[in-house]
């Protein structure tokens, strides 16, 4: 059980109330993702579940807001964890939230026909879409001042790491040709992290998306910028995801920026990977080979990737919701 000693006694109080609401009974650490936040599975004294995550108490103001933008989401419908409650803890900051119980969407999708990974796809999509309807605040820096300062610093991080890609300078080339594009967009919240490895699929065959702590603002385009992880599980699911997105109708301008976004995180990833080893490192240059490959070396902005005649009847979209059983079940 979580222990208390040492807070104020308004501290004492949320903590209390946290303890009555669920009656914490036990708790256990879960280990997958990228995350800070230590995260653990904890029941209570009827048995349900939650999710529990524990952060630093210097992240207070920041941890604060994501919760607070996690209720406004949760508000709109979107299928997530949901936000139960908020406070401070002798181990730091904690949140709860609803347990998801089901298996990782990027194990589950490939194994689907290739229409309904289209499905699943379509309807991420449209969660996202339903996400970037919550406004950014008046007083964001502007998107282009802000994005350009990225790269550039991505871009002489790159200059100065001791890995190369054999075909980088066409990532630059490519970046320096369209930065016009950063011009003039509009902001909205973002998930921040929003790809088939921050989804759950549930035994009756619900999409849940999880993982808000990365979130942020910016441009809502911006936001694909993690669907390389998406095409490389399944070609299939990624173009959903656009059409679903789009509802059917992808815009023109939408390609170069996808491409700039995708170059853009390219170009930073084998800088990020060195600490984390040799496997890491391999795994960033494979993949900005594949990116390479995507968009013809750089010569082309719709990716290889991208079905652009999967046609789909509406009715078929249903049959997901038929669900499937599941063996181990798990979630974050």
């Amino acid at each position: 059980m979580l222990n208390s000693p040492g807070l104020s006694w308004k501290n004492k109080q949320q903590f209390a109330r946290m303890e009555a609401i669920l009656n914490i009974t036990d708790r256990r650490p879960i280990l997958e993702g990228w995350s800070n936040d230590r995260k653990y599975c904890i029941t209570n004294e009827e048995g349900s579940r939650f999710l529990l995550r524990i952060s630093d108490i210097a992240q207070y103001d920041a941890k604060q807001s994501e919760f607070v933008m996690m209720q406004r989401c949760a508000s709109l419908g979107i299928p997530m964890c949901q936000p139960v409650e908020f406070g401070i803890c002798e181990e730091g900051i904690y949140s709860i939230q609803s347990w998801i119980d089901g298996k990782d969407a990027e194990d589950l999708i490939p194994l689907f026909s290739s229409k309904k990974q289209y499905d699943y796809g379509f309807e991420a999509g449209q969660i996202l879409h339903r996400i970037h309807s919550l406004p950014a605040p008046d007083s964001q820096e502007d998107w282009a001042v802000r994005f350009n300062r990225k790269i550039d610093t991505r871009i002489r991080n790159y200059n100065g790491c001791p890995i190369k890609y054999p075909d980088g300078q066409a990532f630059i080339d490519f970046i320096n040709t369209n930065r016009h594009l950063l011009n003039g967009r509009t902001q909205t919240y973002q998930h921040g992290d929003f790809h088939i490895g921050n989804m759950i699929i549930d035994r009756s065959g619900k999409l849940y998306i999880i993982d808000f702590d990365r979130s942020d603002y910016g441009d809502p385009w911006e936001e694909f910028n993690r669907i390389v992880w998406c095409a490389q599980k399944s070609s299939f699911f990624a173009s959903g995801m656009v059409d679903g997105y789009f509802d059917g109708d992808v815009p023109a301008d939408f390609w170069k920026l996808l491409a700039l976004y995708i170059v853009s995180n390219t170009i930073s990833s084998v800088c990020w990977a060195i600490p984390y080893g040799k496997t890491e490192v391999s795994k960033m240059l494979d993949q900005a080979e594949e990116v390479l490959n995507w968009f013809d070396g750089m010569t082309k902005t719709i990716p290889a990737w991208y079905i652009h005649d999967m046609v789909m009847d509406q009715n078929d979209r249903t049959d997901k919701n038929s669900g499937h059983q599941n063996g181990n079940t798990r979630k974050r």
